[in-house]
């Protein structure tokens, strides 16, 4: 062998010692995130993901979308059954009583503590806090893609007819309706009646005006919660809806018909709208040119002393029967959502708000609200905290209630197409819903809500 070829068997062999002598890098610990949104919310999520891994090198995580909030329950309990649950799931505010009562969860709260975490629990707003936690303030689960519903109105229509803010109350909807009727406007406002405007239609509406949509608490004290929208504020206010729809002052849409409410609007087709801030991003970036629009918290009846509207969106829960290395990956990545920065590019790239006051202070300071497109998004943190929650305005514990909003959804198609009076169909309505209720109960017996 040649002294070079030598040396090269030398050095090799040196080389491949010193290899051996030193650990290899560890792999970072992979876990699973299931979540519910699709679209350019689905895309955002990724990169929220991305800039989590690329924040260290000890935890990957893996994130997947189910499609839609639906579908995501649904596989996370087949994939629970089955042992093959991710250790991170987004689920919707309304199936928040199916997973306390599960129990196929590890607290938010005690995971962050037994990884040595601390989070001001103080530091959430008590409007989305109390939704998805015990009756005891114990945070079950981590508030994540959060919003409330506000009214978005035309302010140049509303100049035509003398006016600079918008209404606030429901007795001056009805008269700047009219009003704008009398002036040309078609469509001087859009609602649709589907199951899911149960959101804004109904539960907002209680919630503001400190009106049940079920007896023991909104379920919150109990299973045998039954509903009783058919005896409150909303009966009437169902009763003012469908009097202004047969005046023609209210227009349905839907994707169904054609265009859907958020459409209507930023076309300049429907002059007021009730929807997510969610929604305050696509108006912006679909509106008709030049067209001079805001947005305000949803009118209350006069007299009322408005309370706090309620949150919607979803929440993080973190599943039982992991290793504790997921568990430490978890953690780090909830505490990773919980930073300010965070909430600063959650908002920034959807319409969602900030679920803390350190991350809404931030924002502030950072001067999101200051100006277009951002501006007007703050009107939904005035709205959650128009006051502290109430024993009604805290949320709603209703099992199965995805079911109770399709029955919404039938009863007041079936109001609006005058096969049933108003009372006739909130009777209906109550029912039904008190069916499915009783059903949720009997899967459950002997159980209470934590």
């Amino acid at each position: 062998m040649s002294i070079f070829k030598q040396g090269l068997a030398a050095l090799a062999a040196g080389a491949f010692s010193i290899a051996l002598a030193q650990p290899a890098a560890a792999e970072p610990v992979k876990f699973d995130f299931w979540f519910g949104l699709s679209g350019d919310l689905a895309r955002v999520v990724d990169t929220l993901c991305k800039n989590f891994n690329a924040s260290q090198a000890d935890y990957e995580v893996v994130c997947t979308s189910q499609g839609n909030y639906d579908a995501t329950l649904q596989n996370t309990i087949a994939a629970f059954r089955a042992g093959k649950q991710p250790a991170v799931v987004q689920v919707y505010d309304v199936g928040t009583a199916t997973m306390m009562l599960s129990g196929a969860y590890k607290p938010a709260d005690k995971l962050m503590e037994e990884n040595g975490y601390k989070i001001d629990y103080a530091d959430y707003f008590p409007g989305i806090a109390r939704y998805y936690a015990t009756s005891k303030g114990e945070m079950l689960s981590f508030p994540f893609n959060s919003s409330t519903a506000l009214m978005y109105w035309n302010k140049d229509a509303f100049a035509k007819i003398g006016k600079t803010e918008a209404p606030k109350t429901w007795e001056d909807v009805g008269a700047d309706l009219q009003a704008m009727k009398d002036a040309g406007y078609e469509c001087p406002m859009a609602i649709n009646i589907s199951a899911n405007e149960s959101w804004q239609l109904m539960e907002q509406f209680s919630a503001i005006h400190n009106q049940p949509i079920a007896t023991k608490n909104n379920g919150y004290d109990g299973l045998d919660a039954r509903l009783e929208v058919n005896k409150t504020k909303f009966v009437q206010y169902v009763t003012d809806l469908k009097k202004w729809y047969d005046a023609g002052l209210i227009k349905i849409k839907s994707k169904d018909l054609g265009q859907d409410m958020v459409q209507a609007f930023a076309s300049g087709t429907c002059q007021v709208i009730m929807t997510s801030v969610g929604d305050h991003g696509t108006v912006g970036k679909t509106q008709k040119e030049g067209m001079n629009w805001d947005v305000a918290e949803l009118p209350v009846y006069a007299g009322t002393e408005r309370k706090n509207s309620l949150v919607g969106g979803a929440s993080l829960w973190v599943l039982s029967g992991k290793s504790d290395a997921e568990y430490k990956g978890a953690a780090a990545f909830l505490n990773f959502i919980h930073d300010p920065k965070t909430a600063l590019f959650w908002s920034t790239n959807t319409g969602y708000i900030p679920v803390t006051k350190s991350g809404f202070e931030y924002m502030k300071g950072q001067g999101f609200y200051d100006k277009a497109p951002y501006k007007g998004r703050e009107t939904a943190i005035a709205s959650l905290t128009a006051s502290e929650p109430t024993e009604i305005t805290r949320g709603i514990r209703l099992g199965n209630f995805t079911q109770i909003r399709a029955e919404f959804g039938t009863q007041m198609q079936a109001i609006f197409a005058n096969k049933v009076s108003v009372q006739e169909g909130l009777d209906t309505l109550v029912k039904n819903g008190d069916a499915i209720l009783d059903r949720f109960q009997q899967t459950y017996p002997g159980k209470t809500l934590p």
